[in-house]
């Protein structure tokens, strides 16, 4: 790997930064809001699924009691 200078890395930095698309604010804020509905019906997926299997269980360990 060859050696950089710091000044030469900040400017490398700059050029790449440079390049980046930033996202403007309303592309953030829907992106969160997605974020938290999807992680909410993710919960209450994996919620019934959790409920699903536990009342499976209780069922064939009461069968074995």
């Amino acid at each position: 790997m060859a050696k950089v200078s710091p000044g030469e890395f900040i400017r490398q930095v700059r050029t790449e930064t440079g390049k980046v698309h930033w996202p403007t604010r309303k592309e953030t804020v829907a992106t969160a809001i997605m974020v938290m509905i999807m992680t909410l019906l993710l919960a209450f997926f994996f919620f019934g699924v959790d409920a699903f299997f536990s009342t499976i269980v209780k069922k064939l360990l009461s069968l074995l009691g």
